[in-house]
């Protein structure tokens, strides 16, 4: 078939038919427009003939044809338009000629804009022309062999914000991810560059001119953290240096800005939640630039608003995830403490708002752990345990942005942590906890035994299916993942309660595992596989103390 005909194909246009609000007309109309009425009428006559005769069909294309056209398409569009070595030296060479002509002509006229304007024209579409370079990564060594990497970010600090967005612009398409991928020899030449010129610190140099009210600045925020985030994905140990030069303190200042809901808002948050999630270095630089109490201010509206629409949404999520993050700094928890986050967190699930997912989760990471101990009884003081003990007996379903199954591993694992860290008067407040109405909450902590038992035993079915070859620390990641991370806590929880509490709990455990086929021997074993997989939180004498002490409860069981 011959696909130039095929391409080349433009099928007969079907007549429009005119809208009817164009053919009224009012009655106080002149003969011109009742003569133009007149002349739709027909028109609309004609058009119902020429409706009538069958149109030629278009002509059936085989899957095998479609191929064939867009193998055409890819391979022969695109020649003669890739740039070689020669064309992207031109396209520098032509760049650093108006780099260098616009700078003298500034020198030369600082006070007369008319004389070096022109120069400034040419300079901006140098800069438009380099952008060609973004499809070929492949030529990103010869660029920065060229030194034109260095020449693109000098122009970060021109005089005209219209050159240095221009710039902006430039290096996102250059350092987009997808592009980057395409060449890694290409990436790492470029990127190697962008961080031995500081490129972020540029960069922040030159968001502290930038206008968001002007829509071309606004774009070039946004495009100024598109270029972190590529830089960060591309190269996860950029993260450092990124903060070091002052990111992290611009986006605390991005954020408390009293300014409405933005697009560059949510980007912000979105970077700082980057910035934390696996650089120890800047959760405590968080910590000292105040940023816990920034979070919480920032957090604090949404305590007795929902937002108002998803991109808001995203925002506070990625807020509540920054704190996570940062909580997992032990020195960050004292500052959690000392800015009453618990409170607001407390006040949070009472609400009812969105917000009480991400307070959820923010109370699992401030109270967990051995450096959860201050947390954790400050939390019984500020009677916590009326706001978690509902949500332990019954999921909400309202605004529920968390999976049952993580709602209910956040809860339980606020209470087995309280059980391993409140002591004194706090302790018995929390086990008293567990004899109140009938023992009801025993009752609630079987149910969710057998419950999260049975997503065990079903893991561990379809893993036997797929006959996986997987070592035993992947099977047992995958057992966790399936609910044996939730049965660990839940069955730990058990244990505290049989042991340390009056002997009707036990009693009460014991009656309802015979009635429906369970035994102390499943949660005997459970446990000690737990203790022989303690995780990594804490010091090599916290986790011995730990592995001790659950051993001791499974012998007391």
């Amino acid at each position: 078939m011959d696909v130039g005909e095929l391409l080349s194909f433009k099928p007969v246009p079907t007549p429009k038919r005119p809208n009817e609000e164009d053919l009224e007309d009012s009655e106080d109309e002149g003969k011109g427009s009742k003569k133009a009425k007149r002349s739709n009428k027909s028109a609309i006559n004609r058009m119902q003939q020429l409706g009538n005769k069958t149109l030629p069909k278009e002509p059936i294309i085989t899957d095998k044809e479609k191929e064939d056209i867009l193998r055409y398409v890819e391979t022969e569009a695109t020649e003669g338009e890739i740039l070689d070595d020669t064309a992207v030296k031109k396209l520098v060479l032509n760049f650093e000629k108006k780099a260098l002509r616009n700078r003298e002509m500034r020198i030369k006229f600082p006070d007369q804009p008319e004389k070096f304007m022109e120069s400034e024209i040419d300079l901006f579409e140098a800069l438009q022309d380099l952008s060609a370079v973004a499809t070929v990564p492949d030529q990103y060594p010869l660029l920065v062999e060229l030194k034109c990497i260095n020449s693109i970010l000098e122009l970060l600090s021109h005089d005209n914000t219209d050159v240095s967005t221009k710039v902006v612009n430039l290096l996102q398409e250059l350092t987009d991810v997808d592009i980057l991928h395409e060449s890694e020899e290409g990436a790492e030449e470029l990127i190697n560059a962008l961080a031995e010129a500081e490129c972020p610190s540029l960069l922040l140099h030159n968001l502290a001119r930038l206008d968001e009210q002007v829509p071309d600045e606004r774009d070039a925020v946004h495009n100024t953290l598109g270029i972190i985030e590529n830089i960060t994905e591309f190269r996860p140990e950029m993260c450092v240096e990124v903060a070091k030069q002052g990111f992290i303190q611009w986006i605390l200042k991005r954020l408390k800005l009293k300014v409405p809901f933005d697009g560059n808002k949510l980007y912000a948050t979105e970077i700082l939640s980057i910035l934390l999630q696996n650089t120890p270095e800047n959760r405590k630089l968080l910590g000292e630039l105040d940023g816990i109490d920034v979070l919480l201010q920032q957090l604090a509206f949404y305590k007795r608003h929902d937002p108002s629409s998803a991109e808001e949404q995203e925002a506070m999520e990625n807020m509540f995830d920054s704190l996570c993050c940062a909580l997992m700094e032990p020195l960050n928890r004292d500052r959690f403490l000392r800015g009453e986050g618990l409170q607001l967190m407390n006040l949070m699930l009472r609400e009812k708002k969105m917000s009480r997912n991400g307070s959820l989760k923010v109370l699992d990471h401030a109270l967990a752990g051995p450096d959860g101990k201050d947390n954790c009884n400050k939390f019984v003081d500020i009677l916590g345990l009326r706001t978690v003990f509902p949500l332990f007996m019954k999921t909400p379903k309202r605004k529920r942005i968390l999976t049952l199954d993580q709602h209910e591993e956040h809860v339980v694992s606020i209470i087995s942590s309280m059980l391993r860290n409140c002591l004194g008067s706090q302790r018995q407040r929390l086990l008293a906890k567990f004899t109140e109405n009938d023992l009801e909450k025993v009752d609630r902590l079987l149910e969710l035994h057998f419950k999260y038992m049975d997503k065990v035993d079903r893991t561990e079915k379809e893993m036997e299916m797929e006959a996986e070859d997987l070592d035993d620390d992947a099977q047992y990641l995958k057992r966790l993942s399936g609910g044996l991370f939730t049965l660990q806590l839940i069955d730990r929880i058990i244990l505290e309660v049989c042991t340390a509490g009056p002997p009707a709990i036990k009693q009460r455990v014991q009656r309802v595992l015979s009635l429906r086929g369970g035994s102390l021997k499943i949660i005997r074993h459970v446990m000690r596989e737990y203790a022989g997989n303690l995780g990594d939180a804490g010091s090599e004498d916290w986790r011995h103390q730990e592995q001790q002490h659950i051993l001791q409860l499974v012998d007391k069981f």
